[in-house]
């Protein structure tokens, strides 16, 4: 057997998968690698293999969040979060939320995006050049999005961020550190979810926006926390399932599109204004796709599985209990599906990508993520027409987090 490879693999240049992808893809598309952790797996890198493992039951999430089991961050996986749960138990947590990201509830909720995006960018304006467009609008416009779908007060989105950012961290922090993040954040949740039990349904809670108020036929209260806090008394699902799915959607709804956000910008200012362009017509959704699709913002791109028996994949054969990571990353550059797959075609009409997954865990908010980006992307073009960035792109730093951002993106126009 082949040594393992160390991994997550160093990126030549921010926002592009490590050229290792392409070797592998081409000569060893199953291959063994060792992961921060000492831990070894099997690293998934081609567009139909990737989709087997995404899709495939053998191929087990629950199983990868046993405490014995390997994997890629200090802390095991959280076996309470719908990221760690297997049909049927993903089914049934899966039902609970899924009406708070159909097309009808997203939807109405682009004039709130809208207005907030409005917002940032008049005090950016108003600030003037250069702004830091991380900190103007690809944090604060995630983070008020997700959080009013939630229920989450103003005044207490700043007091997450830190606790997700160690909680996704691939280095720098101890188990213990890991552990007592995802503790400061599950008993913060746990505040919110008793003032929500003690608020009756239809009052909404001081700071929740009345435009991310789910209907009360789809959601059952004034926010998507509401709405939980009667499943669970309604013996729907447990406490802990309750404070955990709260956590896992406020995570994920704010650091993926947060990162997609600065990554799909900078690859738009590395193409030029007719790049731009494609942000301000109908083609803006293509584009959007595309960036998704291109600019790759993880640094695997994937969740760790693990196999539940024996299954031949690639030419090799996984063992059960052996992990197994497939790479959306590397999936999405595969020549065998994209045409000129390492070209940014901001028009690419066939563009089955993968960055939201495939099959059971496929993302549930990648309809709200697309809206954001969509949204930003166009005001941003068209409120500064002649961004660009004010510092060397080598100066940019990227977060050490598994969802790759950026720690500033300083631009001037």
């Amino acid at each position: 057997m082949d040594e393992p490879l160390p991994f997550p693999f160093a990126s030549e240049r921010l926002f592009s998968p490590p050229e290792r992808f392409r070797t592998l893809r081409d000569e060893r598309p199953v291959a063994r690698v060792r992961f921060p952790t000492g831990d070894e797996g099997w690293l998934v890198t081609r567009y139909a293999d990737v989709r087997t493992v995404l899709m495939d039951p053998r191929f087990s999430r629950a199983a990868a969040a046993r405490r014995d089991a390997p994997r890629m961050r200090p802390m095991p996986a959280d076996p309470a979060t719908i990221l760690s749960l297997d049909p049927p138990a993903h089914t049934r947590l899966h039902k609970l939320v899924v009406r708070a990201f159909s097309a009808r509830r997203v939807d109405a909720l682009r004039p709130r995006i809208t207005e907030l995006t409005t917002s940032l960018l008049d005090a950016m304006a108003t600030s003037g050049p250069p702004a830091d467009l991380v900190a103007s609008l690809a944090l604060p416009l995630p983070i008020a999005v997700i959080a009013d779908l939630l229920g989450i007060p103003p005044h207490d989105r700043a007091r997450f961020r830190d606790d997700a950012d160690t909680m996704l961290s691939l280095h720098g922090h101890t188990p213990e550190e890991v552990r007592a993040a995802r503790e400061h954040m599950n008993a913060y949740l746990a505040e919110i979810v008793a003032a929500k039990r003690a608020t009756p349904p239809g009052e909404a809670r001081a700071g929740t926006c009345p435009a991310a108020a789910a209907p009360p036929e789809e959601a059952g209260g004034d926010d998507l926390i509401g709405a939980l806090v009667r499943a669970r008394d309604e013996d729907a699902l447990s406490e802990r399932e309750l404070v955990t799915m709260a956590a896992t959607l406020l995570i994920a709804g704010y650091h993926t599109t947060s990162s997609a956000l600065s990554g799909g910008v900078l690859t738009l200012l590395r193409q030029g204004r007719d790049a731009w362009a494609a942000t301000r017509g109908e083609t803006v959704g293509a584009t959007v796709d595309e960036l998704l699709r291109y600019a790759a913002n993880a640094v695997n791109g994937g969740n760790l599985r693990v196999a539940t028996e024996d299954v031949k994949l690639g030419g090799v054969l996984i063992r059960a209990g052996d992990a197994v990571l497939p790479s959306t990353v590397s999936a999405n550059r595969d020549a065998g599906v994209f045409k000129d797959p390492d070209r940014f075609d901001p028009a690419r009409a066939d563009n089955p990508h993968i960055a939201f997954g495939a099959g059971p865990h496929y993302c549930l908010g990648a309809r709200l993520a697309r809206l954001e980006l969509t949204v930003a992307l166009h005001a941003l073009f068209a409120r500064f027409p002649t961004l660009r960035l004010a510092v060397p792109e080598e100066e940019l730093r990227p977060t050490g987090t598994v969802i790759r951002g950026l720690e500033r993106l300083p631009v001037t126009w």
